[in-house]
């Protein structure tokens, strides 16, 4: 088997920055996105704070021998700090926050690592599965019942995060293992795209289209289609039996 991947961003056709960040490990052991907010360039400024600080602790400490929930949770805990840090030197940033997915293989199994509602999907012959859950307010609502699904679609709090980076009270991070097979393909991506594509639609081009890198920006092009009215980001990595992809 091999694993294939490529990601990309856009600033969409509204914003006039583009507020996420994206790292790809150029050996394919982790993978990181991040959805930045905050105004005064906050956002921007978060978001890469966070890949970086993630980035530096995952390379730096990839060889220790510790498990891959705490190698996760300990970089999380390192980006929340950092982004503090930088609020408290820079006082017209201290609204910033970022959410931050976490795709990472460690002895060849994948874990993953999330706050917010940037998301993790995997790709199964035609079925997407959202791996990760929201860290909002309307996906709390869906599943308590105060809000249905088809309300939720246009609620104006429906990007109300109860969690972010950035935050002194951050707690109950989990990491967790999660299951894939041949042929399988995972997606990270901020909310840019899935405000703008439906489940059905994004499965359609990740399936249709195998060259990583041609889908992602397929993904990108047709949220842009849609109206494109946030910046959006997106990862591919796939499971393949060979390397014709």
């Amino acid at each position: 088997m091999k694993r294939l991947f490529a990601g990309a961003t856009d600033t969409g056709c509204v914003r006039s920055a583009n507020q996420d960040s994206y790292h790809i490990d150029p050996d394919g052991r982790f993978f990181i996105v991040a959805d930045g907010m905050g105004g005064h360039a906050g956002g921007e400024v978060a978001s890469q704070i966070a890949v970086d600080a993630i980035r530096e602790c995952l390379e730096t400490c990839w060889e220790v021998e510790t498990d891959a929930q705490k190698l996760m949770q300990d970089a999380i805990d390192k980006a929340n700090q950092a982004i503090i840090n930088d609020q408290n030197a820079n006082p017209i940033r201290s609204d910033m926050g970022t959410t931050i997915v976490i795709l990472m293989f460690r002895d060849e199994h994948p874990w993953f690592c999330h706050i917010g509602d940037s998301r993790l999907y995997r790709l199964r012959g035609s079925k997407l599965e959202q791996i990760s859950d929201d860290h909002t307010w309307i996906a709390r609502a869906i599943q308590t019942g105060v809000v249905n699904p088809d309300e939720a679609k246009t609620h104006p709090w429906r990007h109300m995060l109860l969690q972010c980076l950035g935050r002194e009270d951050l707690k109950g991070v989990v990491a967790g293992e999660v299951e894939w097979q041949p042929g399988d393909r995972f997606l990270i991506c901020s909310d840019g795209l899935t405000e703008e594509l439906s489940d059905d639609r994004i499965a359609h081009q990740l399936k249709s289209i195998r060259n990583c890198q041609q889908a992602a920006q397929a993904l990108i092009e047709s949220a842009k289609l849609r109206g494109g009215r946030d910046n959006i980001t997106v990862v591919i990595v796939s499971n393949e039996l060979n390397s014709h992809s």
